[in-house]
C-alpha cells in the first residue's frame, strides 16, 4: 500500500472511530397522500421540502406574489429572472448576469409531494436556476404531483427538454469532514412560492 492511501484510510478510520454504528432505516414507504386533494398535496410539499432546508410563501394569486417579489428583492442588488417566468410575476429590472446576481428567479415544471421536490426544466435557463446564491421559484399548487410517477405519467407524449432538475430544499453537501455546508453546487437559499 502505497503512503499517501495509508494516510487516506487512517484518516477515515480515524473519523469513524467513535461512531455509534446505526441500523439500516429499512425501504422508503414514501409520503405521498393516499388522495389527490391539490391542498393535502401542497401541505405534504411544504412539510417535506421545509424539512430539508427550504423555505415556503402561499399566495393566492399572481399579483399578491409579485407584489411579495417586489419587497422581498430590494434585499438585493440585482435580480435576474428565468425565460420561463410569466410577466404577470415579473417587472422591469436591468438586465442581470446569473453569475453575478444574488437572486434568481424561476419557474418550476411542477413540484412532487413526496420528495418535497421542485421540477425545474432547462427552457428556464440553468445558470439562473443554479448561480444566484438566493433562489425563489414559482409553482402553481395545481401542479404539485403526489410522485414523481405521476408527473412523469403526465408528461406521456410532451417533447422533454435537454435537462430537468430536482431541487428539494438548498444546494447542500457533507461530503467534506462531514460538515454540513450550504449552497455548494447552487443556491443556499431556496424559497418555493406556491400560488393559487
Amino acid at each position: 500500500m502505497s503512503g499517501s492511501r495509508e494516510r487516506i484510510l487512517q484518516a477515515v478510520e480515524n473519523a469513524v472511530a467513535g461512531r455509534v454504528a446505526q441500523a439500516h432505516p429499512g425501504s422508503f414507504p414514501g409520503r405521498a397522500p393516499d388522495a389527490p386533494d391539490p391542498i393535502l398535496l401542497v401541505d405534504r410539499f411544504r412539510e417535506v421540502f421545509e424539512r430539508a432546508g427550504g423555505e415556503v410563501v402561499v399566495f393566492p394569486g399572481s399579483a399578491e406574489a409579485r407584489t411579495w417579489l417586489h419587497e422581498f428583492k430590494s434585499q438585493f442588488e440585482s435580480v435576474v429572472f428565468g425565460d420561463t417566468v410569466p410577466d404577470s410575476l415579473r417587472f422591469e429590472v436591468d438586465r442581470a448576469d446569473p453569475a453575478a446576481a444574488p437572486l434568481g428567479v424561476s419557474m418550476a415544471r411542477c413540484a412532487i409531494a413526496e420528495t418535497g421536490s421542485l421540477v425545474l426544466d432547462s427552457h428556464d435557463g440553468r445558470r439562473t436556476q443554479l448561480l444566484p446564491p438566493t433562489q425563489v421559484v414559482w409553482i402553481r399548487a395545481e401542479e404539485v404531483y403526489g410522485t414523481a410517477l405521476e408527473f412523469l405519467q403526465a408528461l406521456s407524449g410532451e417533447p422533454l427538454p435537454s435537462a430537468l432538475g430536482l431541487h428539494s430544499g438548498p444546494s447542500k453537501s457533507a461530503d467534506i469532514g462531514q460538515i454540513m455546508v450550504r449552497g455548494i453546487h447552487g443556491p443556499g437559499r431556496l424559497i418555493a412560492g406556491i400560488i393559487g
